[in-house]
């Protein structure tokens, strides 16, 4: 056998070398960061966000909108107060006050002004004709259909200035006849209807996020679409878009089945390839996080890059240590993570993992801690300054929690001595630990967001997040590289055995007897007191603001347990009712309004189907009638289908009766409570709740106000009036 010691020797002296240099770097740089006076000096950054997210979440709860005097106002306020601290007209101890007052009109005013330049028509009513469109997103809706987002768009008869800039057509039946590519012009005979709003008073408000998105109508075609004109590619936007369907058909092209629908949707944001009881079991055992391209992704490519790099630059001691290294390192991670925001598609969740990632390695190109909560603050405040409507979404909410979490959570476990664990331990004490804190920081939200607690989601999350960060994200990167040698193959057949055991294990936790539990729809004042609390915690200046954290989060915690839902519930249309018995939720249609019957069994927390609901006893679904008896109140509910609806409505309407009608009926003033079409159209979705006080009614509408998304006469003004 060939003597390899002269070859091993010098090898294994040169790895050692590189290794004692790159630690010895890591040391210095360590040094630098927790020594130097600029690295993180106590300061009142951290709030800044806090203030101006304030100023939003007042402007988007009003329940009218604001005139553009008052937005203005907004701004000389903000002006005002900051030129006369910069000239030193407000004295040093008021200073942090005058300061939160700026940063709460500046978020006023910059909402406020985000939703005007936002503003384009909004179907008024329910339309059915032809639709002509270009193509400029194409996506999958929750049930699986191929949905079409089309720009330049035509309506029939609908005049020009009320044509919405943008509708949303989802494909049902056969489509045999056109593949759907972004650029082309298509045609097709289908049903749209202005943005809904929230399917119960206090609930999701789909019209609110629909004018931040520009879609004026949303809709459905069971009719063949056809390409009419030849196909408008040009752009830098739409040949992006096209490059990126192009490598995701490449990439589900040679990893087929689910392995291929997942690398897509984690490397262009295409989830057409996905599965939907696969995407299922990825939410139902906490693990869909890792199909939004978000801050995880966008850190771990980055963060390898980076580390990568300066253990290359290692190579050369003289480079590693008079050269600026990180620096360089920095600059180039920073392109490939620019790179990943173009491909990925650029939402909103790959958005704002972007800007965190620049803000730091910005803070690494000006020699300041890239891991901070200074550094969290202005990646806060840079999002809420470009998409202010966010702050309300859960995305925005659960990253920067997860975010702000991570850093006092292993600032804390460092002055514990964490830092002193062995060194083949601290990765995986890492892993488990940065799993734990963010896990905790975000199930409050996805709770109240999404009503579905996952019972094993820490320990999915312990099991797959290693796979993604030490296989999957390398693997792709490797694929990236050998793409122009034609050797990808590699990279993909390693990302595919990471991406198998994810699948494996999100399956595995999802079947597991109580692994998903649904919790009820907190109150309007949960998530504001568990907000507070955890500023609180997180960021409050001494150990008796600390302390007092647990006040707001108990209450926080007792008001949900406490949260009454509805007895009764009507959809915006009339076409569906619940109404609430011992057996729970009673549906009046077994299929249909298929939108509003899961949410609501949702957010009472329960899992049963649209179908079981109906068959529960309480309606006479022969007569769509029900006989209801609660404590002391009896009220018989009636709903009205026919078109004769007009015609009976004076015999069936008395006192102790609750008439719903899907179409306009005579008014019956005095007679009996009743919601027909026309009063449906003003109040949107009713709740009623009998207490100790009697039975009181809250109205979607009530609750929504009068807002440029809400009301019709705003949005469908002609050009010269406005």
């Amino acid at each position: 056998m060939a003597d390899l010691s002269g070859w091993v020797n010098p090898l294994e002296t040169m790895f050692c070398k590189c290794w004692r240099v790159f630690r010895q770097s890591q040391r210095q740089e360590q040094a630098d960061e927790d020594f130097d006076p600029l690295a993180e000096p106590p300061s009142l950054l951290p709030w800044a966000p806090v203030a101006m997210g304030l100023g939003i979440c007042i402007f988007f709860s009003v329940r009218f909108e604001p005139p553009l005097w008052a937005l203005w106002l907004g701004f000389g306020v903000a002006f005002t107060g900051a030129a006369l601290v910069w000239l030193g007209r407000i004295p040093w101890n008021w200073r942090p006050f005058v300061w939160g007052a700026v940063l709460l009109a500046l978020g006023f005013a910059i909402a406020g002004f985000r939703a005007h330049s936002v503003a384009a028509p909004v179907l008024s009513q329910r339309y059915y004709g032809p639709i002509e469109g270009r193509i400029v997103a194409i996506d999958v809706s929750g049930n699986g259909a191929v949905r079409l987002t089309l720009d330049r768009v035509y309506l029939g008869d609908t005049a020009p200035w009320r044509t919405p800039a943008r509708v949303r057509v989802s494909l049902h039946g056969v489509q045999d006849y056109l593949t759907p590519e972004p650029g082309q012009f298509v045609m097709t005979t289908g049903h749209l209807s202005p943005p809904q709003g929230p399917v119960e008073p206090y609930g999701f408000d789909f019209r609110r996020m629909a004018w931040f998105q520009g879609l004026g109508a949303v809709g459905y075609t069971r009719n063949p679409v056809l390409q009419y004109a030849p196909a408008d590619r040009s752009g830098a936007a739409m040949m992006l878009y096209r490059t990126r369907l192009v490598l995701s058909h490449g990439i589900q092209d040679r990893l087929s089945g689910p392995r291929g629908g997942f690398a897509s949707a984690i490397i262009t944001g295409d989830r057409a390839g996905l599965d939907q009881d696969l995407v299922e079991a990825l939410r139902h055992s906490n693990l869909a996080h890792l199909l939004a391209i978000s801050g995880l992704h966008m850190g771990l490519l980055t963060g390898l890059v980076f580390y990568i790099l300066r253990l290359g630059f290692a190579l050369s001691p003289h480079v590693a240590l008079h050269w600026p290294t990180r620096k360089i390192a920095a600059v180039a991670a920073l392109a490939v993570g620019t790179i990943y925001l173009g491909i990925s598609g650029a939402n909103i969740a790959t958005q704002r993992a972007f800007i965190m990632v620049l803000v730091m390695f910005v803070a690494i190109l000006i020699d300041r801690r890239a891991l901070s909560l200074r550094s969290v603050a202005v990646a806060a405040m840079i999002l809420q300054i470009w998409r202010p409507e966010s702050v309300l979404g859960a995305g925005f909410q659960m990253s920067f929690a997860a975010t702000t979490a991570l850093i006092v959570g292993f600032d804390a476990l460092r002055r514990l001595g964490f830092t002193r664990l062995p060194v083949l331990i601290r990765p995986v004490a890492t892993i488990l630990a940065s799993s734990a804190i963010a896990g905790l920081a975000t199930a409050p939200f996805a709770a109240a967001h999404f009503n579905i607690f996952a019972s094993y989601g820490l320990i999915a999350n312990l099991l797959a997040i290693p796979a993604m960060g030490f296989v999957v994200m390398p693997g792709a990167m490797l694929a990236a590289i050998l793409v122009p040698f034609g050797a990808e193959a590699l990279g993909l057949f390693i990302m595919g055995q990471g991406i198998d055991w994810i699948l494996w294990v999100a399956q595995f936790v999802s079947q597991m007897e109580g692994g998903v539990r649904l919790v009820p729809m907190p109150g309007p004042w949960v998530v504001p007191l568990f907000v507070t609390g955890g500023l609180m915690l997180f960021l409050g200046p001494g150990r008796v603001v600390r302390s007092g954290a647990m006040l707001p989060l108990m209450a926080s915690a007792v008001f949900w347990a406490g949260s009454d839902r509805p007895d009764v519930l009507i959809s915006q249309t009339g076409a569906l009712i619940g109404v609430r018995t011992a057996e729970g939720l009673v549906l009046s249609k077994e299929r249909g309004e298929s939108f509003a019957a899961e949410n609501w069994l949702q957010h009472d927390g329960d899992v049963s189907e649209q179908a079981v609901a109906f068959a529960r006893p309480g309606f006479d679904h022969a007569r769509a009638r029900s006989d209801w008896d609660l404590s002391d109140a009896d009220l018989k509910i009636i709903q009205l289908r026919g078109k004769n609806a007009a015609e009976v409505a004076p015999s069936l309407c008395r006192s102790g009766v609750l008439l719903v009608s899907l179409r306009p009926v005579p008014d019956q003033t005095g007679r009996c409570q009743m919601f027909d079409a026309i009063k449906l159209r003003q109040t949107g979705s009713a709740a009623l709740v009998l207490s100790e006080k009697g039975p009181s009614w809250v109205y979607a509408n009530q609750v929504t106000g009068q807002r440029l998304w809400t009301d019709r006469d705003l949005q469908n003004r002609r050009p010269q009036d406005q």
